[in-house]
Parts: structure tokens; sequence; C-alpha cells
């Protein structure tokens, strides 16, 4: 089973007095790009919840949000009054000496200044942070169910291009013999317009097994098939991280199409290549978004 990049992935829960919340989603990339905002109160576990992503999510840009909302009054609010009286003889003081006249008001400035109001919240404990723990590993599971859902239909669609490939490559096979007998007649119409009517017949039999042997396509027909009977088996197997692997194979078949183009000497099988080279483009672009 295939599993994509993409994914989403949220939870809720009250927690004492707090509304916590837990969000991730996740984008394709070649590695792991994490990037996580984590409320202050929660700062603590912050490299647990790195490597507990690290683990269950292998590879993508994944972005972490946890954030909190007070439900009731959980903190208190004090005034820091040294301070705050610092702030406000250092505005006399550049009042005075710029000329500039004090506010009549000058608490909303004060109060907004650094540090002058601090909040005193309870500590956390490892009951509350085990329950946030909880709601990660939720959303992270969430994640994963939306990325193996994306993957189901990745996988279907990946099974449909390969099929039409495979169904295309065969196709090729009816216009191998006309090949041959087109090459025949273009060698016997060039000795007669030379007024060669009387030739070396072996010669004429090695010049026609040489361009015979040099537009053969049985290997990378057979090559090719092997790919997309590969690229299946490998879209089978148990476990993630295949999407480099099948990336690698998508590689391999675009190699073998392109010399089937390069020798395609008939408009027919011109077509029957150009036709396989878009469904392999196709591949190329969604096989970027699977783990």
């Amino acid at each position: 089973m295939l599993q994509s990049m993409t994914g989403y992935g949220k939870e809720q829960a009250e927690i004492n007095g707090k509304k916590v919340t837990v969000e991730i989603k996740s984008l394709n990339s070649k590695q792991m790009d994490l990037y996580m905002k984590i409320s202050p109160l929660y700062k603590d576990w912050e490299n647990e919840v790195r490597n507990s992503l690290l683990n269950r999510l292998e590879r993508g840009k994944v972005d972490l949000s946890i954030y909190t909302e007070n439900l009731c009054a959980a903190t208190e609010t004090s005034i820091n009054t040294t301070l705050l009286e610092t702030y406000y003889e250092k505005l006399c003081q550049t009042s005075r000496q710029l000329g500039i006249p004090m506010t009549e008001d000058p608490w909303p400035v004060l109060l907004k200044l650094p540090d002058v109001l601090k909040n005193e919240s309870q500590p956390i404990d490892e009951d509350e942070w085990e329950a946030v723990r909880d709601l990660l590993d939720k959303a992270v599971d969430h994640l994963i169910d939306f990325r193996l859902q994306e993957g189901r239909m990745l996988s279907r669609f990946f099974l449909e291009k390969v099929t039409n490939i495979e169904e295309l490559l065969a196709q090729v096979e009816p216009y191998e013999a006309e090949r041959i007998a087109h090459i025949k007649a273009r060698l016997t119409d060039a000795l007669e317009k030379l007024g060669q009517t009387d030739y070396d017949k072996n010669r004429y039999e090695q010049e026609l097994i040489y361009y015979l042997e040099k537009l053969d396509i049985t290997e990378e027909k057979t090559r090719l098939s092997n790919h997309c009977q590969y690229f299946r088996q490998t879209m089978d197997e148990e476990g993630g991280g295949k999407g480099k692997k099948l990336g690698f194979i998508i590689q391999e078949m675009g190699r073998e199409i392109n010399t089937l183009g390069s020798k395609s000497n008939q408009a027919e099988m011109q077509r029957l290549v150009v036709c396989m080279k878009d469904e392999l483009e196709q591949m190329k672009e969604q096989i970027l978004n699977v783990l």
C-alpha cells in the first residue's frame, strides 16, 4: 500500500482550564523538513515532540502547531512596579530633552512596554503533558490516515498508467514486421535507381541484417515489460518509504521508452512511443508525492 506525503490532522481538548489545539499538516519533500510552533507552556517537551514526528512520519514538509486558549482565570497578572517607575522616569526625562509634551494619560503606553505586566501561570505537570501528548498522537494518526487515503488513490492512478504503457507496448509489435518489409523495399529501390540489377546477394543480405539488428527493439520491449512488472511488485510490498524506489524504476522505464523512440523509423510506432512518454510524465509528476 502506497502512502502519500500530503496529509492533515487536528485534535482539540480542554485540559486544566485551557483549550489545547494540536494541528499538523504535511506536503511532499525530498527529506524530512519539520517546522514547529509550540506554546511556551510546553517548550520543555519540544525535543520529545520532534523525535516522535521524525519516527512516525519519515519524510515530508511537516508543519506542527500546538497552541492554547485560557478558558478561566488560570493565570494571575502582576505589575512590575519598579520597572514601571523606571519607564515613567525615562519618558519624563526624554519629554523634557526633546520638548515633546507628555500625554495626559501615559498608562496605555506604559502598560504595553516590555515586561511591565507579568503572567504568573501555574506550572505544567506531567499529567497535563501526558494529555497533550495523547492529543498529538491522535492528530498524527489522523494525518497518517489521510496519507493512506491519498495513497490508495495514487495506487489506482499508477496501476492505470502502467497498464496503459503495457497496452501501448503490445500495439508496437504488428508494425515491426512492416519495418522489415519497408527496409528491404528501400534497399532494393536504391539499387535499382543506381542501375545495379546485378549485385552481390551476400552483401545485400549482410546490409539488411545490419539494419535489422540496428533497429531491433526486442531487448527494449523485454526490459520495459520487466520494469512495469517490477513497479507493480514494489507497490504491493509491505511498509512505507517506497517513493524513491518507484522513482528509480520510472527513470529506467523512461530510458527504455526513449530508446524505442530512437529506433522507431515508422510513423505509427513513433506515435505509440509519444503516448507512452505522456503516460510516464504523468507518473513522474505524481511519484514526487509518494512517501
